[in-house]
């Protein structure tokens, strides 16, 4: 199963959910993450922002949280601190 983090205007991340696999495949079985983003998009509506993001950590730094950002330059999801 794929993750995918939707983002407000600010990069804050809103929600999380599950696509399946199935959804980001293309003709020749590989994986894209355009298509899961496209998948989204026609779930939540074309004006929405996603980004994939790993439950296991294997890419953009760490897995989304709700409240947490993603940097574009850095490619990486930044968790909230519990504290200062």
């Amino acid at each position: 199963m794929a993750h995918f983090a939707q983002l407000d205007t600010n990069n804050t991340i809103i929600n999380i959910i599950v696509v399946h696999n199935n959804e980001l495949l293309d003709q020749d079985g590989n994986e894209i993450e355009q298509k899961g983003i496209d998948f989204c998009k026609s779930l939540f509506g074309q004006d929405t922002k996603w980004i994939q993001t790993s439950y296991n950590n294997n890419f953009r730094k760490n897995y989304a949280s709700i409240n947490g950002t993603y940097n574009e330059e850095l490619d990486a999801f930044i968790s909230l601190k519990p504290y200062d």
